[in-house]
């Protein structure tokens, strides 16, 4: 990484940690009291939650259309006001209704804020040369649950979820927006074009559709985990304390794996990372399944740092293989199915864990295997081609 990057990778790596911290894993901490003081299941706030989700994946397209077209200045500062906005409602939710509406706001506000919108934004800085870049914020954005969840536990305890969610608010206006409107480059526009050619149009080919399948795939996997990992290590017969430090693991694991893409890995295409992201599950499922819940803690580790990789290689494999023309719109095409995947699989998997117990890996790494099958039908042609221009640009 170049010493120009530095400033712009560690403000969206401070800004990226801000807004997953007060969105997604939000909901990990102050699902229950919310559900209490609202009189509702939680079951109902994690519904509202996925639904997010599906939103924020449906905004993808059209959200990296506009990076495209104006850079991500505009659009990265936007959603720290919508993120501050659905908190602030959030937090003064009486409501079922209210809830939904606070949650429809952070949707957006994901939509507009999390990775793909911010790889788009440095695919359209720095074009080819984005890869360091990408994997720097994703260095720093690593912590995001490490600072966010004793963080909104903290508010919890001594000043209670409301005024939680108003602190987060409040965060994003003072922090995140001023961070992003110093020291994002404003971009050149990209000039209007009219007539048929007024809109970009990318082809749903053979290597979009394939890309799409793996990445969703990979993704219902580290979805399904992140909510139920410590359930199924105590179903291969690991302590309840077992089960905590195992999932304690998986943070310095997806740092780790980072901090090597970022060095060893780094003079390799990003393909080769993105297949190890993939197989590394099932090597951990099977890990465990031979030697017991005594091995948590080795599964976690196996899979933490396969979900590592596999973040980076979100924004870096389509920069490799399509270049950084319409990157951030590709982006959002791409990972609209991941999105949409993310929010199904914790129900869905939380429906098989009963029924399956232990035996729930073999489906999450039947998931990461064909992932990394769809990444070895990608056309040899393309991939070699950007493998081929790497070295000399």
């Amino acid at each position: 990484m170049s010493q120009r990057q530095l400033p712009i990778v560690a403000a969206l790596g401070t800004t990226q940690t801000l807004a997953w911290a007060s969105s997604y894993y939000l909901p990990a901490i102050l699902a229950d009291p919310i559900a209490r003081d609202l009189g509702i299941s939680s079951n109902w706030l994690f519904a509202v939650f996925s639904a997010s989700l599906v939103i924020s994946g449906l905004l993808g397209p059209r959200v990296g259309r506009q990076i495209d077209l104006v850079g991500g200045r505009q659009v990265l500062s936007t959603s720290n006001v919508i993120f501050a906005g659905g908190l602030a409602l959030l937090g003064a939710s009486t409501t079922l209704w209210m809830l939904s509406a606070a949650w429809l706001f952070l949707g957006i506000g994901m939509g507009l804020g999390l990775y793909d919108a911010a790889f788009g934004t440095l695919g359209r800085i720095y074009g080819d040369k984005a890869r360091s870049a990408i994997t720097g914020i994703t260095l720093i954005a690593g912590f995001a649950s490490t600072v966010g969840w004793p963080l909104s536990a903290l508010g919890l305890e001594t000043i209670g979820w409301r005024e939680t969610c108003y602190a987060w608010a409040a965060a994003h206006i003072l922090i995140g927006l001023p961070l992003n409107l110093l020291f994002l480059p404003r971009t050149a526009r990209v000039q209007h074009i009219e007539g048929p050619a007024a809109k970009t149009c990318i082809p749903i080919d053979r290597t979009m559709v394939l890309l799409s399948f793996a990445f969703a795939a990979a993704w219902t996997v580290t979805s399904a985990m992140a909510a139920h990992l410590p359930r199924i290590v105590e179903a291969f017969g690991a302590t309840p304390a077992q089960a905590v430090f195992a999932g304690m693991m998986i943070g310095p694991a997806q740092v780790v794996a980072r901090v090597l893409e970022a060095s060893t890995l780094s003079r390799f295409h990003p393909l080769l990372s993105t297949r190890l992201a993939c197989i590394t599950h099932p090597i951990g499922a099977c890990v465990i399944g031979i030697f017991g819940g005594g091995a948590a803690a080795a599964f976690a580790l196996l899979h933490g740092a396969g979900n590592g990789i596999l973040t980076i290689a979100r924004g870096t494999l389509p920069l490799a293989i399509f270049g950084p023309k319409d990157y951030a719109y590709r982006l959002g095409l791409i990972g609209a199915p991941s999105r949409i995947c993310q929010a199904l699989a914790p129900l869905g998997f939380g429906l098989l864990i009963e029924p399956m117990g232990r035996w729930v890996v073999a489906v999450s790494s039947v998931f990461s295997i064909a992932a990394l099958l769809a990444l070895f039908l990608l056309p040899r042609v393309d991939v070699a081609l950007n493998a081929s221009k790497m070295p000399a640009e």
